[in-house]
């Protein structure tokens, strides 16, 4: 039963906490500085009555440190490597400098809503980020109440957490992928890159595969070796033998040629690897006849074992590609320039090691590459196809009944190769395209022979 002393002119209320510490001895509570004893009396009783229904938090719990909570917490997460190190950054970026000596149980819903204005306002954290921060800052908090450490979290929940002005999300403004608008982005890419260049932004302008899975796409996951060439080497894909099975009997020589999205590159302790693609979404992705025979050419041209090579032939996810890539195929450049420099005290005008002509600049100069992945959907889409195969494409699970019900047929993959295709031979029939003159090296004989058979086969159809 709580009961009150008086000190002074003030008094205190004490409580039993219903816990023992390592001598086996009860373990009180109090709280000073009452003037009435009806009142610390009641506080003390409210303060029982919270321990009966399992609400109390006591003063030592709630005493612990921010900075001593978060550096355990994270441990406690079960993410993948990249959201971890994200986690781990935010925390120690903006959430331990501001909380790190608040004690966990002191944070009030006030302070926090105050902190979140400032965070808002700061002019390195965009909106995203910043509600990635807050997300991570509500996760900490409910933890905290589910290890004892508080009540309940500050951070406000349902109608609560919308109080205040509304303010509409900005969103990025984009325009529909004109397949003329694609061309003009493999011809750039033909001309700084190559021909792997030419067929990358094909490929995922046809697939919607993520960059990091087009870096790590290997050859034995390509038409036309794959899917009798599937090394079956994803341990933690445990239905794989029977997958595979029935690869075999949907795609193929001879049956619907397609590529099997397994990995994706990534980095993780500063060492490239490979690991299962975003939300495990690995997938079959059937492709339009004339990306298979062009990445048909692309596969005869080299023996390496990734489809896609760097200008220099080394692993394409080695390079920043944003910058070394795709800034200059969408943004444009100019023709390569020469230069001068000294060299055994003696000035030189040297050649570009690499001279390339004048990039033209592309509708999607300052946009950025997965737009394309975004643009595939858009046109998939348009050609009117089901909604479970237009996710199940882009790697993505349909919510609820329908996904449970659903399923991609043979069908459903045949319609999206033919509405592709048609695509490519419309454009080619009404806009007749052209290659560029120049790349970094001839154009090779087997892609101009190639574009022309396209051509005569669009407008010469008997």
């Amino acid at each position: 039963m709580a009961y009150v002393e008086w000190r002074g002119n003030t008094c205190r209320v004490v409580w039993n906490t219903g816990a023992k510490d390592d001598r086996g001895k009860w373990i009180y509570d109090q709280q000073g500085g009452f003037t009435d004893e009806a009142v610390a009396k009641n506080y003390g009783l409210d303060r029982e009555a919270d321990i009966r229904n399992d609400r109390y938090v006591s003063k030592r719990d709630g005493s612990l440190l921010m900075r001593d909570y978060c550096r355990t917490w994270p441990d406690t997460l079960d993410v993948g490597h990249l959201r971890d190190k994200a986690i781990r950054s935010m925390l120690r970026l903006y959430i331990v400098p501001r909380w790190g000596d608040t004690a966990v149980g002191d944070i009030k819903p006030s302070a926090y809503r105050a902190w979140k204005i400032q965070l808002k306002a700061k002019p390195n954290v965009g909106d995203k980020y910043g509600e990635e921060i807050l997300t991570v800052f509500s996760m900490l908090m409910d933890d905290a109440v589910d290890d004892g450490l508080r009540a309940a979290s500050p951070v406000p929940k349902g109608k609560r957490a919308r109080r205040g002005k509304y303010k509409k999300k900005p969103r990025e403004r984009k325009r529909e992928m004109r397949i003329a608008d694609v061309h003009q982005l493999a011809c750039n890419a033909l001309t700084f890159w190559g021909l792997d260049g030419f067929v990358f932004v094909w490929t995922m302008a046809c697939t919607g595969m993520r960059p990091a899975e087009l870096y790590a796409l290997r050859r034995v996951y390509t038409h036309p070796a794959w899917p009798a060439s599937d090394p079956l080497d994803d341990p933690d894909e445990h239905d794989r033998a029977e997958r595979h099975a029935e690869d075999l009997e949907r795609y193929g020589p001879g049956l619907m040629p397609a590529v099997r999205v397994q990995w994706q590159h990534q980095r993780k302790d500063g060492a490239l690897q490979t690991f299962p693609p975003k939300y495990e979404s690995r997938r079959a992705l059937v492709l339009p006849p004339f990306l298979t025979s062009l990445l048909g050419l692309l596969l005869a041209s080299h023996d390496g074992e990734y489809v896609f090579r760097s200008v220099t032939g080394g692993l394409l996810a080695n390079a920043n590609f944003t910058y070394y890539y795709w800034r200059p195929i969408a943004d444009g450049r100019d023709a390569s320039a020469d230069f001068e420099r000294t060299r055994l005290g003696q000035r030189q005008t040297v050649a570009s090691r690499r001279p390339l002509p004048e990039i033209p600049a592309t509708s999607y100069a300052g946009k950025r590459l997965y737009l394309l992945r975004h643009g595939h959907k858009e046109w998939i889409d348009e050609d009117g196809h089901s909604r479970i195969a237009t996710e199940s494409r882009m790697g993505h699970e349909v919510a609820g009944v329908e996904g449970l019900y659903a399923n991609v047929t043979t069908a459903m993959e045949q319609a999206i190769m033919d509405s592709l295709q048609e695509r490519f031979e419309r454009f080619l029939r009404e806009e007749k395209p052209e290659l560029p003159d120049g790349s970094p090296i001839s154009l090779p004989l087997t892609l101009v022979e190639w574009w022309n058979r396209q051509v005569t086969a669009v407008q010469h159809p008997e």
